[in-house]
Protein backbone atom coordinates (compact mmCIF):
# COMPACT_ATOMS: atom_id res chain seq x y z
CA UNK A 1 0.00 0.00 0.00
CA UNK A 2 2.85 2.42 0.86
CA UNK A 3 4.08 1.94 -2.53
CA UNK A 4 1.01 2.74 -4.39
CA UNK A 5 1.09 6.07 -2.49
CA UNK A 6 4.35 6.75 -3.27
CA UNK A 7 3.94 5.85 -6.93
CA UNK A 8 0.56 7.78 -6.99
CA UNK A 9 2.37 11.38 -5.61
CA UNK A 10 5.27 10.63 -7.95
CA UNK A 11 2.42 10.49 -11.19
CA UNK A 12 0.80 13.33 -9.80
CA UNK A 13 3.94 15.32 -9.32
CA UNK A 14 4.80 14.97 -12.70
CA UNK A 15 1.17 15.80 -14.00
CA UNK A 16 1.96 18.90 -11.97
CA UNK A 17 4.81 20.10 -13.24
CA UNK A 18 4.05 19.58 -17.01
CA UNK A 19 1.84 18.60 -19.53
CA UNK A 20 2.80 18.77 -23.12
CA UNK A 21 0.39 18.22 -26.45
CA UNK A 22 -0.93 19.95 -30.33
CA UNK A 23 -3.97 21.59 -30.50
CA UNK A 24 -5.18 21.95 -34.21
CA UNK A 25 -5.65 25.47 -35.70
CA UNK A 26 -8.70 25.99 -38.32
CA UNK A 27 -6.32 25.29 -40.60
CA UNK A 28 -4.75 22.38 -39.88
CA UNK A 29 -1.77 24.04 -38.16
CA UNK A 30 -0.19 21.72 -35.20
CA UNK A 31 -0.25 23.84 -32.34
CA UNK A 32 2.25 22.50 -29.49
CA UNK A 33 1.64 23.59 -26.27
CA UNK A 34 3.16 22.89 -22.24
CA UNK A 35 1.46 23.39 -19.29
CA UNK A 36 2.46 23.77 -15.75
CA UNK A 37 1.60 23.53 -12.23
CA UNK A 38 -2.37 23.90 -11.55
CA UNK A 39 -5.40 26.63 -10.41
CA UNK A 40 -6.74 29.52 -12.25
CA UNK A 41 -5.67 29.27 -16.29
CA UNK A 42 -3.12 31.62 -17.32
CA UNK A 43 -1.86 32.01 -21.15
CA UNK A 44 1.75 32.94 -21.76
CA UNK A 45 2.03 34.61 -25.04
CA UNK A 46 5.71 34.60 -25.80
CA UNK A 47 7.84 37.76 -27.91
CA UNK A 48 9.61 37.56 -30.65
CA UNK A 49 7.43 37.19 -33.69
CA UNK A 50 9.02 34.63 -35.24
CA UNK A 51 10.67 33.07 -31.53
CA UNK A 52 9.34 29.56 -29.92
CA UNK A 53 8.16 29.38 -26.09
CA UNK A 54 11.36 27.63 -24.70
CA UNK A 55 12.75 30.75 -23.10
CA UNK A 56 9.41 31.10 -21.33
CA UNK A 57 9.73 27.86 -19.56
CA UNK A 58 10.98 29.49 -16.58
CA UNK A 59 8.66 31.68 -16.08
CA UNK A 60 6.54 29.18 -16.72
CA UNK A 61 7.27 27.36 -14.22
CA UNK A 62 7.35 30.40 -11.99
CA UNK A 63 3.63 31.67 -12.44
CA UNK A 64 2.92 27.67 -12.34
CA UNK A 65 3.42 27.23 -8.77
CA UNK A 66 -0.03 29.29 -8.31
CA UNK A 67 -1.70 29.14 -11.58
CA UNK A 68 -2.07 26.51 -14.01
CA UNK A 69 0.29 28.36 -16.67
CA UNK A 70 0.20 27.63 -20.71
CA UNK A 71 3.13 28.39 -22.99
CA UNK A 72 2.64 27.69 -26.84
CA UNK A 73 4.65 27.99 -29.97
CA UNK A 74 2.80 30.29 -32.07
CA UNK A 75 2.38 29.01 -35.75
CA UNK A 76 5.96 28.60 -37.70
CA UNK A 77 7.80 28.33 -34.63
CA UNK A 78 9.01 25.42 -32.60
CA UNK A 79 6.86 22.21 -32.96
CA UNK A 80 3.86 24.24 -34.55
CA UNK A 81 5.73 23.57 -37.71
CA UNK A 82 4.42 24.97 -41.04
CA UNK A 83 5.83 23.36 -44.48
CA UNK A 84 5.53 26.79 -46.42
CA UNK A 85 5.31 29.93 -44.34
CA UNK A 86 3.53 32.89 -46.76
CA UNK A 87 1.33 35.96 -46.05
CA UNK A 88 -1.47 33.45 -46.33
CA UNK A 89 -1.11 31.56 -43.58
CA UNK A 90 1.20 33.38 -41.21
CA UNK A 91 -1.05 36.54 -40.36
CA UNK A 92 -2.44 37.90 -36.86
CA UNK A 93 -6.03 36.70 -37.34
CA UNK A 94 -4.88 33.08 -37.71
CA UNK A 95 -2.41 33.47 -34.82
CA UNK A 96 -5.65 34.78 -32.91
CA UNK A 97 -7.15 31.53 -33.95
CA UNK A 98 -4.65 29.61 -32.58
CA UNK A 99 -4.80 30.76 -29.07
CA UNK A 100 -8.84 30.04 -29.31
CA UNK A 101 -8.30 26.42 -30.45
CA UNK A 102 -5.93 25.91 -27.66
CA UNK A 103 -8.61 27.39 -25.13
CA UNK A 104 -11.12 24.87 -26.71
CA UNK A 105 -8.45 22.06 -26.27
CA UNK A 106 -8.03 22.34 -22.67
CA UNK A 107 -11.34 23.44 -22.03
CA UNK A 108 -11.24 26.47 -20.54
CA UNK A 109 -14.46 29.37 -20.78
CA UNK A 110 -12.20 32.06 -19.87
CA UNK A 111 -8.24 32.69 -19.00
CA UNK A 112 -6.13 35.12 -17.63
CA UNK A 113 -3.24 36.63 -20.88
CA UNK A 114 0.27 37.43 -20.08
CA UNK A 115 1.75 38.84 -23.34
CA UNK A 116 5.36 39.85 -23.25
CA UNK A 117 6.83 42.35 -25.88
CA UNK A 118 5.50 41.25 -29.07
CA UNK A 119 3.00 38.63 -27.23
CA UNK A 120 1.95 41.64 -25.37
CA UNK A 121 0.82 42.98 -29.17
CA UNK A 122 -1.06 39.89 -29.83
CA UNK A 123 -2.60 39.59 -26.53
CA UNK A 124 -3.73 42.69 -26.86
CA UNK A 125 -5.06 41.77 -30.65
CA UNK A 126 -6.83 38.65 -29.13
CA UNK A 127 -8.53 40.53 -26.28
CA UNK A 128 -10.07 43.25 -28.79
CA UNK A 129 -11.39 40.32 -30.86
CA UNK A 130 -12.24 37.95 -28.11
CA UNK A 131 -12.81 40.34 -25.03
CA UNK A 132 -15.22 37.53 -23.22
CA UNK A 133 -12.82 34.89 -23.23
CA UNK A 134 -9.76 37.26 -21.19
CA UNK A 135 -10.29 37.46 -17.36
CA UNK A 136 -7.14 39.54 -16.65
CA UNK A 137 -4.75 41.15 -19.24
CA UNK A 138 -0.80 41.11 -18.41
CA UNK A 139 1.02 43.35 -20.71
CA UNK A 140 5.22 42.86 -20.03
CA UNK A 141 7.39 44.79 -21.61
CA UNK A 142 4.70 45.05 -24.83
CA UNK A 143 5.18 46.36 -28.23
CA UNK A 144 2.16 48.12 -27.78
CA UNK A 145 -1.36 48.23 -28.81
CA UNK A 146 -1.04 49.94 -32.18
CA UNK A 147 2.04 50.47 -34.42
CA UNK A 148 3.38 53.30 -32.47
CA UNK A 149 6.44 51.40 -32.18
CA UNK A 150 7.85 51.78 -35.37
CA UNK A 151 7.91 55.49 -35.23
CA UNK A 152 10.41 55.11 -32.55
CA UNK A 153 13.51 54.24 -35.25
CA UNK A 154 16.29 51.57 -34.42
CA UNK A 155 15.05 52.13 -30.49
CA UNK A 156 16.96 48.46 -30.14
CA UNK A 157 20.29 49.54 -31.36
CA UNK A 158 20.08 53.26 -29.68
CA UNK A 159 20.05 50.95 -25.97
CA UNK A 160 23.78 49.71 -27.33
CA UNK A 161 27.34 51.27 -26.76
CA UNK A 162 29.55 51.57 -29.61
CA UNK A 163 31.19 48.53 -29.76
CA UNK A 164 28.12 46.88 -29.37
CA UNK A 165 26.92 48.36 -32.41
CA UNK A 166 29.77 48.19 -34.45
CA UNK A 167 29.88 44.09 -33.29
CA UNK A 168 25.88 43.65 -34.51
CA UNK A 169 26.78 45.72 -37.30
CA UNK A 170 29.81 43.00 -38.53
CA UNK A 171 27.36 40.54 -37.48
CA UNK A 172 24.61 41.38 -39.13
CA UNK A 173 26.49 42.01 -42.67
CA UNK A 174 27.35 37.92 -42.60
CA UNK A 175 23.95 37.02 -41.87
CA UNK A 176 22.78 39.21 -44.97
CA UNK A 177 25.47 37.57 -46.74
CA UNK A 178 24.12 34.30 -45.83
CA UNK A 179 26.20 32.84 -43.06
CA UNK A 180 23.15 32.06 -41.02
CA UNK A 181 25.52 29.34 -38.85
CA UNK A 182 25.30 29.40 -35.05
CA UNK A 183 28.41 31.03 -34.19
CA UNK A 184 27.41 33.79 -36.38
CA UNK A 185 23.39 33.94 -34.78
CA UNK A 186 25.29 33.87 -31.53
CA UNK A 187 27.84 36.46 -32.37
CA UNK A 188 25.03 38.81 -33.35
CA UNK A 189 23.17 37.66 -29.67
CA UNK A 190 26.01 38.61 -27.76
CA UNK A 191 25.99 42.11 -29.21
CA UNK A 192 21.93 42.54 -28.69
CA UNK A 193 22.29 40.99 -25.38
CA UNK A 194 22.77 44.26 -23.35
CA UNK A 195 20.19 46.57 -24.74
CA UNK A 196 17.40 43.69 -23.20
CA UNK A 197 19.06 43.21 -19.98
CA UNK A 198 20.99 45.47 -17.40
CA UNK A 199 22.40 42.90 -15.13
CA UNK A 200 25.29 41.43 -17.08
CA UNK A 201 25.19 37.97 -16.07
CA UNK A 202 22.13 37.62 -18.05
CA UNK A 203 24.01 38.55 -21.32
CA UNK A 204 24.74 34.60 -22.03
CA UNK A 205 21.18 33.47 -21.73
CA UNK A 206 19.84 36.50 -23.85
CA UNK A 207 22.65 35.60 -26.97
CA UNK A 208 21.33 31.94 -26.39
CA UNK A 209 17.70 33.18 -27.06
CA UNK A 210 18.46 35.77 -29.51
CA UNK A 211 19.57 32.78 -31.94
CA UNK A 212 16.63 31.20 -32.30
CA UNK A 213 14.16 33.95 -33.96
CA UNK A 214 13.18 33.05 -37.07
CA UNK A 215 13.52 35.82 -39.24
CA UNK A 216 10.77 34.69 -42.22
CA UNK A 217 8.34 34.42 -39.72
CA UNK A 218 9.27 37.91 -38.07
CA UNK A 219 9.04 39.14 -41.61
CA UNK A 220 5.70 37.85 -42.20
CA UNK A 221 3.87 39.02 -39.21
CA UNK A 222 5.43 42.36 -39.46
CA UNK A 223 3.98 42.60 -43.33
CA UNK A 224 0.99 41.66 -41.51
CA UNK A 225 0.62 44.26 -38.42
CA UNK A 226 0.89 46.61 -41.20
CA UNK A 227 -1.49 45.26 -44.02
CA UNK A 228 -4.25 45.15 -40.99
CA UNK A 229 -2.74 48.74 -40.38
CA UNK A 230 -2.58 47.42 -36.08
CA UNK A 231 -4.53 49.02 -33.78
CA UNK A 232 -6.70 47.97 -31.16
CA UNK A 233 -6.97 51.25 -29.64
CA UNK A 234 -10.85 51.09 -30.51
CA UNK A 235 -11.73 48.10 -29.12
CA UNK A 236 -9.82 48.04 -26.01
CA UNK A 237 -11.62 51.00 -24.47
CA UNK A 238 -14.55 49.02 -23.54
CA UNK A 239 -12.99 46.30 -22.00
CA UNK A 240 -13.53 46.55 -18.11
CA UNK A 241 -11.30 43.88 -16.63
CA UNK A 242 -8.23 44.45 -15.01
CA UNK A 243 -5.07 45.02 -17.01
CA UNK A 244 -1.53 45.38 -15.54
CA UNK A 245 0.83 46.83 -17.69
CA UNK A 246 4.91 46.19 -16.38
CA UNK A 247 7.95 47.17 -17.82
CA UNK A 248 11.68 48.32 -17.23
CA UNK A 249 12.93 51.55 -16.73
CA UNK A 250 15.58 50.72 -19.01
CA UNK A 251 13.40 48.87 -21.29
CA UNK A 252 14.04 49.42 -25.08
CA UNK A 253 10.10 49.65 -25.34
CA UNK A 254 9.39 53.65 -24.75
CA UNK A 255 7.46 54.40 -21.63
CA UNK A 256 5.24 56.30 -23.46
CA UNK A 257 3.72 53.03 -24.97
CA UNK A 258 2.76 51.79 -21.52
CA UNK A 259 1.22 55.47 -20.57
CA UNK A 260 -0.88 54.91 -23.69
CA UNK A 261 -2.29 51.46 -23.33
CA UNK A 262 -2.97 52.68 -19.74
CA UNK A 263 -5.19 55.65 -21.52
CA UNK A 264 -6.96 53.49 -23.37
CA UNK A 265 -7.78 50.84 -21.27
CA UNK A 266 -10.46 51.99 -18.42
CA UNK A 267 -8.88 49.14 -15.33
CA UNK A 268 -5.19 49.23 -15.71
CA UNK A 269 -2.34 50.11 -13.56
CA UNK A 270 1.23 50.96 -14.79
CA UNK A 271 4.41 49.24 -13.03
CA UNK A 272 7.81 50.56 -14.08
CA UNK A 273 10.53 48.46 -12.72
CA UNK A 274 13.92 50.02 -11.21
CA UNK A 275 17.24 48.99 -12.62
CA UNK A 276 15.74 47.00 -15.50
CA UNK A 277 15.24 46.57 -19.27
CA UNK A 278 13.26 44.67 -21.24
CA UNK A 279 12.97 40.81 -19.29
CA UNK A 280 11.25 42.02 -15.71
CA UNK A 281 11.44 38.60 -14.16
CA UNK A 282 15.40 38.62 -14.85
CA UNK A 283 16.00 42.24 -13.62
CA UNK A 284 13.95 42.70 -11.35
CA UNK A 285 12.53 39.23 -10.58
CA UNK A 286 11.71 39.91 -6.70
CA UNK A 287 9.28 43.11 -7.83
CA UNK A 288 8.28 41.54 -11.26
CA UNK A 289 6.83 38.46 -9.27
CA UNK A 290 5.56 40.04 -6.59
CA UNK A 291 3.52 43.10 -8.75
CA UNK A 292 2.27 40.14 -11.22
CA UNK A 293 1.83 37.98 -8.17
CA UNK A 294 0.03 40.52 -6.22
CA UNK A 295 -2.39 41.57 -9.47
CA UNK A 296 -3.58 37.71 -9.75
CA UNK A 297 -4.76 37.53 -6.31
CA UNK A 298 -6.80 40.64 -6.37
Amino acid sequence: MKKLVVLLLLLSGIAYSQNEGFAQSGDGTPIYYRTFGKGKPLLIINGGPGMNSNGFEALAKRLGEHNFAIIYDQRGTGKSTLKNPTSKNVTMDLMVDDIEQLRKKLGFESWIVLGHSFGGMLGSYYTSLHPQRVEKLILSSSGGIDLDLLAEGDFIREKLDKPHRDSLAYWNAKIDKGDTSYKTRLGRGRALAPAYVVNPKFYPILAERLTQGNREILGLVWNDLGRIRFDCAPQLKSFKKPVLIIQGKQDIVPEKLAQKAHSVFENSRVVMLDNCSHYGWLDAENVYFSEIGNFLKS
